[in-house]
Protein backbone atom coordinates (compact mmCIF):
# COMPACT_ATOMS: atom_id res chain seq x y z
CA UNK A 1 0.00 0.00 0.00
CA UNK A 2 1.23 3.40 -0.78
CA UNK A 3 1.68 5.91 2.01
CA UNK A 4 0.47 9.67 1.96
CA UNK A 5 2.84 12.02 0.91
CA UNK A 6 2.40 15.78 -0.40
CA UNK A 7 1.86 15.76 -4.49
CA UNK A 8 4.61 17.40 -6.18
CA UNK A 9 4.25 21.24 -7.05
CA UNK A 10 3.77 20.69 -10.55
CA UNK A 11 0.10 18.35 -10.20
CA UNK A 12 -0.53 21.56 -7.78
CA UNK A 13 0.03 23.56 -9.96
CA UNK A 14 -1.46 21.75 -13.13
CA UNK A 15 -4.47 21.53 -10.87
CA UNK A 16 -4.67 24.98 -10.59
CA UNK A 17 -4.01 25.73 -14.41
CA UNK A 18 -6.97 23.70 -15.40
CA UNK A 19 -9.03 24.37 -13.50
CA UNK A 20 -8.57 27.98 -14.61
CA UNK A 21 -8.71 27.67 -18.11
CA UNK A 22 -12.05 26.37 -17.79
CA UNK A 23 -13.43 29.43 -16.19
CA UNK A 24 -11.34 31.31 -18.89
CA UNK A 25 -13.50 29.76 -21.58
CA UNK A 26 -16.86 29.92 -20.23
CA UNK A 27 -16.08 33.67 -19.20
CA UNK A 28 -17.35 35.25 -22.10
CA UNK A 29 -20.49 33.25 -22.11
CA UNK A 30 -23.28 35.15 -20.22
CA UNK A 31 -25.38 33.22 -17.22
CA UNK A 32 -28.07 32.79 -20.30
CA UNK A 33 -25.82 32.01 -22.37
CA UNK A 34 -24.06 28.95 -20.10
CA UNK A 35 -27.91 27.80 -19.40
CA UNK A 36 -28.72 27.19 -22.71
CA UNK A 37 -29.10 23.79 -24.57
CA UNK A 38 -29.34 23.74 -27.82
CA UNK A 39 -29.57 19.75 -28.85
CA UNK A 40 -29.51 17.13 -26.97
CA UNK A 41 -26.13 16.06 -28.13
CA UNK A 42 -25.23 18.75 -26.57
CA UNK A 43 -24.47 20.18 -22.73
CA UNK A 44 -24.73 23.61 -21.47
CA UNK A 45 -21.39 25.53 -20.32
CA UNK A 46 -22.37 25.49 -17.02
CA UNK A 47 -23.23 21.37 -16.90
CA UNK A 48 -20.01 21.41 -17.89
CA UNK A 49 -18.30 23.50 -15.33
CA UNK A 50 -20.33 21.51 -12.68
CA UNK A 51 -19.63 17.83 -14.09
CA UNK A 52 -16.01 18.06 -14.37
CA UNK A 53 -15.97 19.23 -10.51
CA UNK A 54 -18.69 16.60 -9.66
CA UNK A 55 -16.01 14.53 -11.37
CA UNK A 56 -13.57 15.23 -8.43
CA UNK A 57 -15.80 15.38 -5.79
CA UNK A 58 -17.52 11.89 -7.06
CA UNK A 59 -14.24 9.91 -7.30
CA UNK A 60 -11.44 11.77 -5.35
CA UNK A 61 -12.75 13.55 -2.54
CA UNK A 62 -15.76 11.51 -1.18
CA UNK A 63 -13.39 8.10 -1.28
CA UNK A 64 -10.69 9.91 0.51
CA UNK A 65 -13.39 10.97 3.54
CA UNK A 66 -14.08 13.73 5.78
CA UNK A 67 -15.15 15.82 2.45
CA UNK A 68 -18.40 18.30 2.92
CA UNK A 69 -20.57 17.88 0.03
CA UNK A 70 -21.00 21.55 -1.39
CA UNK A 71 -25.23 20.10 -2.37
CA UNK A 72 -25.99 16.96 -2.19
CA UNK A 73 -28.65 17.51 -4.96
CA UNK A 74 -25.39 17.81 -7.16
CA UNK A 75 -24.91 14.22 -7.48
CA UNK A 76 -27.99 13.64 -9.33
CA UNK A 77 -28.09 16.53 -11.42
CA UNK A 78 -24.20 16.36 -12.73
CA UNK A 79 -23.33 12.75 -13.33
CA UNK A 80 -22.93 12.33 -16.64
CA UNK A 81 -23.37 8.34 -17.49
CA UNK A 82 -21.88 6.54 -14.66
CA UNK A 83 -24.89 4.14 -13.79
CA UNK A 84 -22.68 2.95 -10.69
CA UNK A 85 -22.96 5.96 -9.11
CA UNK A 86 -26.50 6.22 -9.26
CA UNK A 87 -29.60 7.73 -11.35
CA UNK A 88 -29.01 11.28 -12.96
CA UNK A 89 -30.88 13.88 -14.80
CA UNK A 90 -31.43 12.95 -18.24
CA UNK A 91 -29.16 14.27 -20.95
CA UNK A 92 -31.75 15.78 -23.17
CA UNK A 93 -33.00 18.22 -20.14
CA UNK A 94 -29.51 19.47 -19.29
CA UNK A 95 -30.89 22.88 -20.32
CA UNK A 96 -33.72 22.99 -18.38
CA UNK A 97 -31.45 22.68 -15.05
CA UNK A 98 -32.00 26.75 -14.43
CA UNK A 99 -30.82 25.96 -10.56
CA UNK A 100 -28.33 26.23 -9.61
CA UNK A 101 -27.08 29.10 -11.62
CA UNK A 102 -23.87 30.05 -13.40
CA UNK A 103 -22.13 31.91 -10.23
CA UNK A 104 -23.59 29.14 -7.81
CA UNK A 105 -21.61 26.67 -10.77
CA UNK A 106 -19.09 28.83 -9.86
CA UNK A 107 -19.03 28.61 -5.95
CA UNK A 108 -19.44 25.23 -6.36
CA UNK A 109 -15.94 24.95 -8.04
CA UNK A 110 -14.52 27.32 -5.92
CA UNK A 111 -15.75 24.65 -2.70
CA UNK A 112 -13.85 21.48 -4.50
CA UNK A 113 -10.99 23.25 -5.80
CA UNK A 114 -10.27 24.44 -1.91
CA UNK A 115 -10.82 20.87 -0.89
CA UNK A 116 -8.63 19.67 -3.32
CA UNK A 117 -5.71 21.39 -3.07
CA UNK A 118 -5.90 20.83 0.44
CA UNK A 119 -5.64 17.35 -0.15
CA UNK A 120 -2.87 17.59 -2.40
CA UNK A 121 -0.70 19.72 0.10
CA UNK A 122 -1.73 17.55 2.82
CA UNK A 123 -0.38 14.00 1.13
CA UNK A 124 -1.95 12.37 -1.72
CA UNK A 125 -1.13 8.35 -2.35
CA UNK A 126 -0.30 6.82 -5.48
CA UNK A 127 -4.05 5.78 -6.50
CA UNK A 128 -5.15 9.94 -5.65
CA UNK A 129 -2.46 11.34 -7.95
CA UNK A 130 -3.70 8.72 -10.26
CA UNK A 131 -7.42 9.99 -9.73
CA UNK A 132 -6.36 13.74 -9.96
CA UNK A 133 -4.51 13.01 -12.83
CA UNK A 134 -7.79 11.43 -14.61
CA UNK A 135 -9.69 13.98 -13.87
CA UNK A 136 -7.78 16.30 -15.05
CA UNK A 137 -7.45 14.95 -18.64
CA UNK A 138 -11.16 14.51 -18.50
CA UNK A 139 -11.98 18.41 -17.63
CA UNK A 140 -9.50 19.25 -20.89
CA UNK A 141 -11.96 16.61 -22.73
CA UNK A 142 -14.59 18.93 -21.43
CA UNK A 143 -13.01 22.08 -22.30
CA UNK A 144 -13.46 21.06 -25.98
CA UNK A 145 -16.96 19.92 -25.12
CA UNK A 146 -17.40 23.14 -23.88
CA UNK A 147 -15.87 25.11 -27.11
CA UNK A 148 -17.91 22.89 -29.50
CA UNK A 149 -21.16 22.92 -27.41
CA UNK A 150 -21.16 26.95 -27.18
CA UNK A 151 -20.37 27.28 -30.48
CA UNK A 152 -23.48 25.21 -31.52
CA UNK A 153 -25.85 27.22 -29.69
CA UNK A 154 -24.37 30.68 -31.00
CA UNK A 155 -24.96 29.44 -34.36
CA UNK A 156 -28.63 28.79 -33.69
CA UNK A 157 -28.79 32.48 -33.01
CA UNK A 158 -30.75 34.36 -35.94
CA UNK A 159 -27.28 36.81 -35.95
CA UNK A 160 -24.71 34.59 -35.23
CA UNK A 161 -23.11 36.28 -32.72
CA UNK A 162 -19.29 36.19 -32.04
CA UNK A 163 -17.95 34.24 -29.32
CA UNK A 164 -14.67 36.51 -29.20
CA UNK A 165 -13.21 39.08 -30.97
CA UNK A 166 -10.25 37.87 -33.51
CA UNK A 167 -8.85 39.80 -36.31
CA UNK A 168 -9.38 39.12 -39.71
CA UNK A 169 -6.97 37.09 -41.70
CA UNK A 170 -6.00 36.66 -45.35
CA UNK A 171 -7.14 34.15 -47.95
CA UNK A 172 -3.83 32.17 -49.15
CA UNK A 173 -4.04 29.67 -51.96
CA UNK A 174 -3.83 26.61 -50.10
CA UNK A 175 -0.43 24.13 -50.22
CA UNK A 176 -0.61 21.51 -52.92
CA UNK A 177 -1.88 18.43 -52.02
CA UNK A 178 0.82 16.23 -52.03
CA UNK A 179 1.29 12.30 -50.96
CA UNK A 180 3.64 10.14 -48.58
CA UNK A 181 4.34 6.43 -49.31
CA UNK A 182 4.58 4.22 -46.12
CA UNK A 183 6.15 0.91 -46.18
CA UNK A 184 3.52 -2.57 -45.85
CA UNK A 185 4.25 -4.41 -42.92
CA UNK A 186 4.08 -5.30 -39.05
CA UNK A 187 3.55 -2.26 -37.17
CA UNK A 188 3.28 -2.11 -33.36
CA UNK A 189 -0.11 0.48 -32.60
CA UNK A 190 -1.96 1.94 -29.17
CA UNK A 191 -0.10 3.90 -26.29
CA UNK A 192 3.54 1.80 -25.18
CA UNK A 193 2.34 2.89 -21.65
CA UNK A 194 4.64 6.14 -21.36
CA UNK A 195 3.04 8.69 -19.42
CA UNK A 196 -0.75 9.64 -19.13
CA UNK A 197 -3.19 7.45 -21.79
CA UNK A 198 -7.11 7.13 -21.50
CA UNK A 199 -8.06 2.91 -21.46
CA UNK A 200 -9.06 2.99 -25.22
CA UNK A 201 -5.36 3.40 -25.91
CA UNK A 202 -4.42 0.66 -25.43
CA UNK A 203 -3.14 -2.27 -24.81
CA UNK A 204 -0.44 -1.90 -27.64
CA UNK A 205 -0.46 -4.65 -30.20
CA UNK A 206 0.65 -5.51 -33.36
CA UNK A 207 -1.20 -4.91 -37.00
CA UNK A 208 -0.25 -5.73 -40.81
CA UNK A 209 -0.40 -2.66 -43.14
CA UNK A 210 -0.57 -2.93 -46.95
CA UNK A 211 1.32 -0.35 -48.57
CA UNK A 212 -0.48 2.87 -48.99
CA UNK A 213 -0.28 6.76 -49.67
CA UNK A 214 -1.46 9.55 -47.26
CA UNK A 215 -1.93 13.20 -47.99
CA UNK A 216 0.23 15.65 -46.90
CA UNK A 217 -2.42 18.00 -45.42
CA UNK A 218 -6.18 17.72 -44.77
CA UNK A 219 -8.45 18.25 -47.38
CA UNK A 220 -9.07 22.06 -47.63
CA UNK A 221 -12.35 23.84 -48.32
CA UNK A 222 -11.13 25.11 -51.57
CA UNK A 223 -11.55 21.57 -52.33
CA UNK A 224 -14.64 20.90 -50.58
CA UNK A 225 -16.03 24.05 -53.05
CA UNK A 226 -15.19 21.53 -56.23
CA UNK A 227 -17.05 18.88 -54.60
CA UNK A 228 -20.11 21.33 -53.93
CA UNK A 229 -20.00 22.75 -57.45
CA UNK A 230 -19.72 18.85 -58.96
CA UNK A 231 -23.00 18.27 -57.70
CA UNK A 232 -21.27 15.64 -54.68
CA UNK A 233 -24.82 16.24 -52.26
CA UNK A 234 -26.86 14.98 -54.69
CA UNK A 235 -24.98 12.13 -56.35
CA UNK A 236 -26.06 9.58 -54.52
CA UNK A 237 -23.66 6.82 -55.92
CA UNK A 238 -21.19 8.95 -53.84
CA UNK A 239 -22.88 8.06 -50.41
CA UNK A 240 -23.56 4.94 -48.02
CA UNK A 241 -26.94 4.26 -48.11
CA UNK A 242 -27.14 5.87 -44.19
CA UNK A 243 -25.53 8.77 -44.93
CA UNK A 244 -27.79 9.84 -48.56
CA UNK A 245 -30.83 8.97 -45.91
CA UNK A 246 -28.93 11.20 -43.21
CA UNK A 247 -28.37 14.62 -46.61
CA UNK A 248 -32.10 13.74 -47.42
CA UNK A 249 -33.24 14.02 -44.39
CA UNK A 250 -31.81 16.68 -43.12
CA UNK A 251 -31.31 18.62 -46.35
CA UNK A 252 -27.53 19.17 -45.97
CA UNK A 253 -26.04 21.25 -48.66
CA UNK A 254 -22.97 22.16 -47.11
CA UNK A 255 -20.98 21.29 -44.34
CA UNK A 256 -22.54 22.56 -40.89
CA UNK A 257 -22.01 26.20 -40.14
CA UNK A 258 -21.28 27.25 -43.93
CA UNK A 259 -24.00 29.48 -45.29
CA UNK A 260 -24.22 32.30 -48.47
CA UNK A 261 -23.69 35.67 -48.06
CA UNK A 262 -24.52 37.46 -50.99
CA UNK A 263 -23.92 35.00 -53.81
CA UNK A 264 -20.19 33.81 -51.59
CA UNK A 265 -19.56 31.50 -49.11
CA UNK A 266 -19.00 31.97 -45.41
CA UNK A 267 -19.09 30.35 -42.30
CA UNK A 268 -20.25 30.82 -38.61
CA UNK A 269 -16.98 30.39 -35.94
CA UNK A 270 -15.58 31.32 -32.95
CA UNK A 271 -15.59 35.30 -34.60
CA UNK A 272 -18.93 35.39 -35.71
CA UNK A 273 -19.58 34.98 -39.53
CA UNK A 274 -16.61 35.15 -41.59
CA UNK A 275 -16.02 35.04 -45.05
CA UNK A 276 -14.79 31.11 -45.92
CA UNK A 277 -11.17 31.29 -46.06
CA UNK A 278 -9.43 28.26 -48.99
CA UNK A 279 -6.58 27.22 -47.31
CA UNK A 280 -7.98 26.29 -44.13
CA UNK A 281 -8.59 22.48 -43.32
CA UNK A 282 -12.73 21.81 -44.28
CA UNK A 283 -14.29 21.45 -40.91
CA UNK A 284 -17.81 20.20 -39.28
CA UNK A 285 -18.11 17.78 -41.33
CA UNK A 286 -19.86 14.45 -40.56
CA UNK A 287 -18.36 11.11 -40.90
CA UNK A 288 -20.39 10.11 -44.20
CA UNK A 289 -19.52 13.68 -46.19
CA UNK A 290 -15.81 12.95 -45.03
CA UNK A 291 -16.30 9.14 -46.84
CA UNK A 292 -18.45 10.45 -49.60
CA UNK A 293 -15.71 13.26 -50.75
CA UNK A 294 -13.07 10.42 -50.31
CA UNK A 295 -15.01 8.65 -53.04
CA UNK A 296 -15.86 11.87 -55.40
CA UNK A 297 -11.39 12.09 -55.19
CA UNK A 298 -10.91 8.41 -56.14
CA UNK A 299 -9.48 7.98 -52.72
CA UNK A 300 -10.51 6.86 -49.23
CA UNK A 301 -10.40 7.51 -45.04
CA UNK A 302 -7.56 5.91 -43.78
CA UNK A 303 -7.80 3.36 -41.12
CA UNK A 304 -6.98 4.74 -37.56
CA UNK A 305 -4.19 2.21 -37.71
CA UNK A 306 -3.18 3.83 -41.05
CA UNK A 307 -3.56 6.99 -39.64
CA UNK A 308 -1.71 6.41 -36.32
CA UNK A 309 1.69 4.89 -38.19
CA UNK A 310 1.98 7.94 -40.76
CA UNK A 311 1.88 10.34 -37.70
CA UNK A 312 4.78 9.50 -36.16
CA UNK A 313 6.99 10.44 -38.83
CA UNK A 314 4.89 13.92 -38.26
CA UNK A 315 4.83 14.00 -34.72
CA UNK A 316 7.20 17.10 -33.75
CA UNK A 317 4.68 18.88 -35.74
CA UNK A 318 1.63 20.61 -34.38
CA UNK A 319 -0.91 22.69 -36.20
CA UNK A 320 -3.34 25.04 -34.19
CA UNK A 321 -4.20 23.46 -30.73
CA UNK A 322 -6.68 24.70 -28.05
CA UNK A 323 -6.11 28.89 -27.81
CA UNK A 324 -8.99 30.96 -25.71
CA UNK A 325 -8.18 33.60 -28.04
CA UNK A 326 -8.40 31.85 -31.33
CA UNK A 327 -10.82 28.69 -31.10
CA UNK A 328 -10.24 28.03 -34.79
CA UNK A 329 -8.42 26.20 -37.41
CA UNK A 330 -5.27 27.55 -38.76
CA UNK A 331 -4.43 26.88 -42.51
CA UNK A 332 -3.97 23.44 -43.86
CA UNK A 333 -0.17 22.50 -43.44
CA UNK A 334 1.86 19.18 -43.65
CA UNK A 335 1.26 18.45 -40.14
CA UNK A 336 -1.26 15.60 -38.58
CA UNK A 337 -1.88 17.06 -35.35
CA UNK A 338 -4.32 19.91 -34.53
CA UNK A 339 -6.62 21.98 -36.47
CA UNK A 340 -9.17 19.82 -36.92
CA UNK A 341 -9.99 16.08 -35.95
CA UNK A 342 -9.98 13.67 -38.87
CA UNK A 343 -12.52 11.22 -39.45
CA UNK A 344 -10.73 7.61 -40.45
CA UNK A 345 -12.54 4.50 -41.51
CA UNK A 346 -12.62 2.43 -38.66
CA UNK A 347 -15.09 1.90 -36.12
CA UNK A 348 -14.80 2.31 -32.53
CA UNK A 349 -13.87 -1.25 -31.21
CA UNK A 350 -11.87 -2.46 -28.24
CA UNK A 351 -8.39 -3.72 -29.04
CA UNK A 352 -7.14 -7.00 -28.52
CA UNK A 353 -6.92 -7.46 -24.73
CA UNK A 354 -8.66 -4.42 -23.46
CA UNK A 355 -10.07 -4.54 -19.84
CA UNK A 356 -12.35 -1.52 -18.68
CA UNK A 357 -11.37 -0.39 -15.29
CA UNK A 358 -12.89 -1.58 -11.96
CA UNK A 359 -16.05 0.63 -10.81
CA UNK A 360 -17.71 3.20 -12.04
CA UNK A 361 -14.39 4.67 -13.76
CA UNK A 362 -14.37 1.76 -16.02
CA UNK A 363 -17.75 3.29 -17.58
CA UNK A 364 -15.60 6.04 -18.80
CA UNK A 365 -14.83 4.99 -22.74
CA UNK A 366 -15.47 0.92 -22.86
CA UNK A 367 -19.14 1.66 -22.41
CA UNK A 368 -19.36 3.72 -26.04
CA UNK A 369 -17.74 1.05 -28.04
CA UNK A 370 -20.67 0.66 -30.54
CA UNK A 371 -22.17 2.65 -33.37
CA UNK A 372 -19.33 5.31 -33.73
CA UNK A 373 -16.61 6.10 -35.53
CA UNK A 374 -12.78 7.08 -34.82
CA UNK A 375 -10.83 10.36 -35.46
CA UNK A 376 -8.03 10.87 -34.77
CA UNK A 377 -5.13 14.14 -34.51
CA UNK A 378 -6.70 17.02 -32.60
CA UNK A 379 -8.47 20.12 -33.60
CA UNK A 380 -7.90 23.95 -32.55
CA UNK A 381 -9.99 23.42 -29.32
CA UNK A 382 -8.02 20.42 -28.27
CA UNK A 383 -5.83 21.71 -25.25
CA UNK A 384 -2.14 20.56 -25.74
CA UNK A 385 -0.89 17.00 -24.49
CA UNK A 386 -4.29 16.05 -25.90
CA UNK A 387 -2.98 14.92 -29.59
CA UNK A 388 -0.65 12.12 -29.17
CA UNK A 389 -0.70 9.83 -32.01
CA UNK A 390 -2.47 7.45 -30.56
CA UNK A 391 -5.49 9.61 -28.68
CA UNK A 392 -9.44 7.84 -30.16
CA UNK A 393 -11.55 10.22 -30.18
CA UNK A 394 -15.06 8.86 -31.38
CA UNK A 395 -18.50 10.28 -32.40
CA UNK A 396 -21.46 8.75 -33.68
CA UNK A 397 -21.46 8.92 -38.14
CA UNK A 398 -23.33 11.96 -38.90
CA UNK A 399 -22.10 14.27 -36.16
CA UNK A 400 -21.44 17.61 -37.48
CA UNK A 401 -21.02 20.00 -34.77
CA UNK A 402 -17.32 18.68 -34.21
CA UNK A 403 -14.45 20.07 -35.42
CA UNK A 404 -13.84 17.08 -37.49
CA UNK A 405 -12.35 17.11 -41.34
CA UNK A 406 -10.57 14.73 -43.43
CA UNK A 407 -7.64 13.58 -44.79
CA UNK A 408 -7.59 11.13 -47.88
CA UNK A 409 -5.71 7.53 -48.29
CA UNK A 410 -4.91 5.45 -51.41
CA UNK A 411 -3.29 2.16 -52.19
Amino acid sequence: MSLAAPAPPSLLARFQDVRALTERLAAPLSPEDQTAQSMPEASPTKWHRAHTTWFFEEFLLGPAGGHQPFDPTFRYLFNSYYEAVGPRHPRPQRGLVTRPSADEVGRYRAHVDRAVVDLLRRGVDEKQEEMIVLGLNHEQQHQELLVMDALHLLSCHPFGPALLRRPAEDDPEPLPLTWRAVPGGLYEVGHDGTGFAFDNEGPRHSVHLVPFEIAERAVTNAEWLEFIADGGYDRPELWLSDGWAAVRRHGWRAPGYWLRQDGRWAAFGSAGVRPLRRDEPVCHLSFYEADAYARWAGARLPTEFEWEVAAREVADSRGRLLDPDRLHPGPAGRHMLGDVWEWTSSAYLPYPGFRPAQGAVGEYNGKFMSDQHVLRGASCATPAGHERPTYRNFYPAASRWVFAGLRLARP
